[in-house]
């Protein structure tokens, strides 16, 4: 059994809104994905450039993450970049690739202070160095702090990822490591990026796109969706709320009755 993040907090801790009041503090989602969508659309519908709907964005980032370590969510995985966003144009990716740097000068304080740790799912190699350098200084930074974990998915493609796992596992087979009747689903698990972290109990996505886009093909096999026709810069903490509100109130089967 993978570890469970805990950061609990009470009512004594912070002011609860009353939206928080309505949920039940033992039933919220452990690790929660979000696929932020809608940048780009929300700068188009006010005339301005699209780097100005990923500025935005940024900050929404800001108060979801803080929202969600004070309401005790274990972990919170961001789709930041995927490995098709390459294709966008290159004014635009270069913007995208110092949003990490802007983000965590301002935020890593905040995120030690709040005990956050940083982790970051996706091949690195491509990344910029100055990208790169940004996110792994976070990484190291928050290395042991034991609340919420902030996974944010940077150049990441599940694709990608499960080929990567299958060549490890191939490689592991070959070198007599282990044998082809070992391989199990906890093998697959543990060749991911995402190793040791449990899987995704929810996923929101916004802008009113009903797909997944490459993420997290393995790992959201039972978890909870939640679409939202709100795009990622008019998304709230309210509406963080209500999704963890309709999460609540479904079963969860798992293949049972």
């Amino acid at each position: 059994m993978l570890k469970k993040w805990t950061n609990r907090k009470t009512e004594t801790d912070y002011p609860l809104s009353e939206e928080q009041k309505e949920l039940d503090p033992h039933n919220i989602p452990n690790h929660v994905a979000i696929i932020m969508d809608g940048n780009g659309r929300w700068a188009k519908k006010r005339g301005l450039p699209r780097v100005a709907g990923h500025r935005e964005g940024m900050n929404v980032i800001k108060k979801i993450v803080k929202r969600s370590s004070r309401l005790g969510v274990g972990v919170l995985t961001l789709y930041a970049f995927s490995t098709e966003n390459w294709k966008r144009p290159k004014p635009e990716v270069d913007f995208l690739m110092r949003l990490p740097e802007r983000f965590l000068k301002s935020e890593l304080p905040k995120l030690i202070e709040e005990n956050v740790q940083v982790r970051i799912t996706g091949s690195r190699e491509a990344l910029p160095g100055h990208t790169r350098e940004a996110v792994e200084q976070a990484v190291e930074d928050t290395r042991n702090n034991d609340g919420m974990v902030l996974n944010f998915a940077l150049n990441y493609g599940s694709r990608n990822e499960m080929v990567q796992a299958i060549r490890q596992i191939y490689s592991r087979v070959e070198s007599g490591e282990i044998t082809i009747d070992d391989v199990s689903e906890e093998t697959v698990a543990s060749a991911l990026m995402t190793e040791g972290l449990d899987d995704p109990d929810l996923l929101i996505r916004t802008s009113g796109e009903i797909r997944l886009s490459n993420f997290m093909l393995w790992q959201l096999a039972y978890a909870e969706f939640w679409f939202t026709d709100v795009l990622w810069p008019d998304f709230t903490e309210h509406h963080f709320e209500e999704a963890l509100a309709v999460y609540q109130k479904r079963t969860r089967r798992y293949g049972g009755v």
